[in-house]
């Protein structure tokens, strides 16, 4: 309006805002397509877009089921009576789908002569055994892996805990270690 009527001292003139074809006058547009589409309105488009998708591609391309393990500090492994050796594990295993499954855990076969008790499970010397796990949920079980020590070296050897998943085939491994005595008897 300042512009029209010049500062208030005259009536309204459109002549001072339209050109003669009735559109807006260059020195009064606030707005030009030009100003948008500029070189760096499509490095922006195109940064946050890289963005998007590789978010998107992480998402669809995760895993969906994870496992970890966490070995007892104290004691690190125990003697039992039958002469075997046996280390505590705390085993972290997360269903990150929105139904209920059933996978196997189990130790790798390059560990001779090695079982598992699940505490509380039931499942008492096996190599393997079925484990139900919530949608969408973690689930710690305490797992005690004992083994002959005629097949120990001495010291600590790396093993695999591996769950499996039989409908999906889906497959997470963790590399623990299990302790033994420098000499054992």
């Amino acid at each position: 309006m300042a512009v029209a009527t010049r500062s208030g001292t005259c009536a309204v003139t459109p002549e001072l805002v339209r050109n003669p074809d009735g559109t807006f006058s260059d020195k009064l547009a606030h707005f030009h397509i030009r100003k948008l589409l500029r070189l760096r309105t499509f490095i922006y488009f195109g940064a946050w877009s890289a963005v998007g998708v590789s978010i998107a591609f992480a998402l669809a391309t995760r895993d969906r089921l994870e496992l970890n393990v966490l070995h007892d500090r104290n004691p690190q492994f125990v003697l039992l009576s039958d002469g075997t050796v046996r280390n505590g594990y705390t085993v972290k295993l997360l269903n990150m789908v929105p139904q209920p499954r059933t996978v196997m855990l189990k130790l790798d076969e390059g560990f001779e002569g090695a079982s598992m008790t699940l505490a509380g499970e039931g499942a008492t010397n096996v190599t393997e055994t079925e484990v139900t796990l919530q949608p969408d949920k973690l689930r710690t079980i305490r797992v005690f892996v004992r083994a002959d020590p005629k097949m120990l070296p001495g010291g600590s050897r790396a093993f695999a805990f591996v769950i499996t998943d039989p409908s999906t085939g889906e497959r997470a491994d963790y590399t623990a270690t299990f302790n033994s005595p420098e000499k054992l008897k």
